[in-house]
């Protein structure tokens, strides 16, 4: 863990040098300025984690005006960090003003130190603690944002999916870059989030970002955050993703669906491990580990110029393809059976058993949805079967084979004209027909749909598609 920065202001040098040598034996970083003007320039440029400065400089001994300002500039600057002022002359009015003004605690000179290290230990750790919170808000309002897959619990009795996770739970305790790739649905999100509850940093935050859902005007606000005042609609401060990851593990999903130019910006967070606030200039640290995960074919993205080589290779340390549920068909029943079990429990509704015939259709059935298509199914069919086993016909999954199967892009007209069906599964379909055209391309298939990202990937969650 990295050594806390202290910046002291104080424009007598025997007394920084005195502070300087005590907080230094307690494995403190120290920058020493002798002008509230040289403080407030400093702090533009770096960032530290406490500031203990003087009540009174050259200007002015002994009313505590020049400190009271300082204080100020400083809230205003950064109301998050905290400020521990001193004085040899203290009197009770200086020490309530300084605290009204954002000062968390007065310190008379001579000082003791015990009281000193105890104020600074103190404020550092409430900082902490503070800082620890406002993450925690901002990731539950992002949470509660976006729409999760059911977790499924890591149903793995295929030969394939035993495979991934071996490798996956051997590579866990490692740093490495990992990226996912596989049709959507597939469970690519819950595998980075096995990988994470499996590594040293488990005990700090999973953050998933969909990077195709971010607004290009926004990225860097979402990723890297912004201070309140920073453009027109910045009302408060805001903590990237970045920072919301810090010492855990940052999801990008949908990875190739970002522009050349995010792109650029993203590779030189990963290079330099550095990123600055929007509207600050001070380089922040970003000691995340990156997984990533696209549907999309990344070596044609990149000999079309529409994905970045070089960030191929940073984000590419190690590449695990996830396998369809077409080609898991041993984790087809177990996996139906738990997701009925699950909404039977949520809706406190007595489940329905499969019968041997509705299984087998379960395994014959191409899955274009994946695991998604699987769970909603098995919550549709909590409401909609009202018999004690679920029969082969009752999946319905006839209709889902005609339309899926023989649909072509040029005649979609016959969803239209099918009376069997709502419209909401005549889009469902049609989005899954025309993903099927431009085989997986998300942008593409957006484009031809005349549909921003964000537009076509909201369509795209809500049919549990994503």
């Amino acid at each position: 863990m990295k050594n806390k920065k202290i910046l002291i202001a104080d424009d007598d040098l025997n007394i920084i040098a005195s502070l300087k040598y005590m907080l230094s034996e307690e494995n403190f970083d120290i920058i020493a300025m002798t002008t509230p003007e040289a403080v407030l320039e400093n702090l533009k440029r770096e960032s530290v984690d406490l500031v203990l400065i003087d009540m009174n400089f050259q200007q002015d001994t002994t009313s505590g005006s020049e400190g009271l300002q300082l204080v100020e500039a400083i809230q205003r600057f950064d109301e998050n960090l905290p400020i521990i002022v001193m004085t040899g002359w203290a009197t009770i009015d200086i020490a309530v003003d300084a605290m009204r003004a954002g000062a968390k605690d007065f310190i008379q000179k001579p000082w003791n130190n015990e009281r000193m290290l105890s104020a600074i230990n103190t404020q550092l750790k409430l900082a902490s603690i503070d800082k620890k919170l406002n993450r925690l808000n901002q990731e539950n309002k992002m949470l509660r944002s976006q729409t999760f897959p059911v977790n499924t619990g890591i149903i793995a009795h295929s030969p394939a999916m035993k495979t991934l996770l071996s490798s996956l739970e051997e590579l866990a305790k490692s740093d490495m870059s990992i990226l996912l790739t596989g049709d959507n649905g597939t469970g690519k999100s819950m595998l980075a989030s096995y990988v994470h509850q499996r590594s040293s940093r488990s005990e700090n935050s999973f953050v998933p970002v969909n990077m195709g859902a971010i607004p290009e005007s926004l990225f860097e606000s979402e990723m890297f955050g912004h201070l309140k005042g920073a453009f027109t609609d910045a009302k408060e401060n805001r903590i990237g993703r970045f920072e919301m990851a810090e010492q855990g593990t940052l999801f990008l999903d949908e990875l190739a669906n970002i522009s050349m130019a995010q792109q650029a910006k993203l590779l030189r967070v990963l290079e330099e491990k550095k990123f600055e606030v929007v509207g600050s200039s001070k380089s922040l640290t970003a000691d995340v580990r990156i997984i990533s995960a696209t549907n999309c074919d990344l070596a044609k993205a990149i000999s079309e110029q529409q994905f970045r080589q070089d960030l191929f290779y940073r984000l590419n340390t190690i590449q695990f393809r996830v396998p369809s549920l077409h080609e898991r068909i041993e984790d087809i029943e177990p996996l139906a059976n738990y997701f009925l079990q699950s909404f039977s429990r949520k809706y406190n509704i007595v489940a329905p058993e499969l019968s041997p015939e509705a299984l087998d259709k379960l395994q014959q059935y191409t899955w274009p949805g994946n695991i998604r298509e699987l769970s909603h199914l098995m919550e549709k069919l909590l409401f909609t079967c009202k018999k004690t086993t679920i029969g082969a016909r009752d999946l319905l999954l006839e209709d889902i084979y005609q339309s899926a199967g023989d649909v072509e892009e040029n005649n979609s007209d016959n969803l239209a004209t099918n009376s069997s069906l709502s419209l909401d599964e005549i889009e469902k379909l049609s989005l899954i027909n025309r993903l099927k055209y431009h085989r997986g391309n998300a942008t593409e298939t957006a484009k031809s749909l005349g549909l921003s990202r964000s537009g076509f990937y909201r369509r795209m969650s809500k049919y549990g598609l994503d």
